[in-house]
């Protein structure tokens, strides 16, 4: 009999497989930063999805036995986070950026970008009113999440969303189409601002910028995501800085930019000390998002 034999014949419930996994994971010291921050909700929710459960339902099903194929299907799993760590999303090819859901697979990196948080109301001083936004652009688009996020707040924008990468822009335009949005975004196929020849009221940007040292520094997890989406140069700040350099010319008047940078806030400030960055409160502090009207750019 096989060690995966002996495992199978070992486990028979939910809660079996869900105090496994946590074991597992906890063992094996996985990063957690994908989507969940600790082992019991990564488990619980690798679990339910595999077994077609609602994902905010463990309670009920913790002692239901399970077949043998589902738990084949769940160790195949678990052993595949723990010996490859892999990202969840990437296994489950599913998720989240606040309320909204997203296909994702290892040609784009996971959405976690706060911008999402600041569309519409918070951005009140800047854009009373959201019918204001009769164009928008999202750069570095990625998965296409904040693009479709875009979107559902400005709903009688036009989108253009842009990536330097033909395999992100595929798995955009799977999450484009299935929340029924290609007459309102436009996927454009270029290296930032190249070629484009449109002006926006709003443009936001969650680009590459973990510096040189911090990449080398990643946790294994995150060496699953494209490397192009997340190096930017020894200071992180490569493609911030060319975006802050020729957004002026793609804002229309009175036109605001927001750009996510990690924890670059005080590097970029000694780099544009002349610029009157405004920093807006996220879910993650202060210090990750910046605002700059195209007046403030001028």
């Amino acid at each position: 009999m096989s060690e995966s034999d002996n495992i199978l014949a070992s486990l028979s419930t939910v809660r079996d497989f869900l105090r496994y996994a946590v074991s597992q994971f906890n063992q094996a010291e996985l990063f957690f930063g994908h989507g969940n921050d600790n082992a019991y909700d990564e488990a619980a929710y690798l679990i339910l999805h595999t077994l077609h459960l609602p994902l905010d339902m463990l309670e009920p099903f913790l002692e239901a036995r399970l077949l043998n194929h589902e738990k084949t299907a769940l160790l195949q799993l678990i052993r595949r986070r723990v010996d490859e760590r892999i990202p969840v999303a990437y296994l489950t090819h599913q998720a989240w950026q606040g309320d909204y859901e997203f296909y994702v697979d290892e040609r784009v990196i996971v959405p976690r970008s706060f911008i999402y948080e600041l569309l519409g109301e918070p951005l009140k001083p800047w854009i009373e009113y959201d019918e204001l936004i009769h164009s928008a652009l999202d750069l570095c688009t990625g998965s296409g999440a904040l693009a479709i996020q875009l979107a559902h707040t400005y709903p009688e924008a036009t989108i253009d969303a842009v990536d330097i990468s033909l395999d992100a822009l595929e798995v955009a335009s799977v999450n484009i189409n299935a929340y029924g949005l290609e007459e309102q975004i436009n996927l454009i196929h270029t290296d930032l601002f190249t070629g484009i020849d449109n002006t926006y009221d709003l443009i936001v940007s969650n680009p590459p910028y973990v510096d040189a040292q911090s990449v080398r520094a990643l946790p294994e997890e995150y060496l699953h995501e494209p490397e192009l989406a997340l190096g930017s140069g020894v200071d992180g700040l490569d493609a911030t800085r060319q975006i802050i350099q020729q957004a002026a010319k793609y804002l229309n008047p009175h036109g605001v930019l927001l750009v996510e940078i990690g924890h670059n806030r005080e590097v970029l400030e000694q780099v544009f000390p002349e610029l009157p960055f405004t920093w807006l409160n996220t879910s993650g502090g202060d210090g990750f998002v910046f605002l700059l009207t195209r007046e403030d750019l001028l």
